[in-house]
């Protein structure tokens, strides 16, 4: 997976503003491999906190992602079955 600038705020000033535009898989593909490079423990520190920070976006599209699924299927109800 290519690496993604996480260097800080995009031009309007949102810091992370391309996570609202990433698929649920690619939100959670990047998300692991930024928890691995935490866990690695051999980013520098400043690199951490932006990984950091760029990480807890992920999770949190991919909370929404989530959630807006579920409440589709309540929405949606028990399926019908045939008597």
């Amino acid at each position: 997976m290519a690496a993604r600038d996480v260097s800080g705020p995009s031009a309007d000033g949102v810091e992370f503003a391309d996570v609202a535009e990433l698929s649920y898989e690619d939100a959670r593909d990047e998300l692991t491999a930024i928890v691995a490079q935490l866990e690695g423990g051999q980013v520098p520190l400043e690199e951490g906190m932006r990984l950091w920070r760029r990480g807890e976006a992920l999770a949190a599209h991919c909370t929404a992602w989530l959630d807006g699924a579920q409440r589709q299927i309540s929405e949606a109800g028990p399926a019908s079955t045939p008597s």
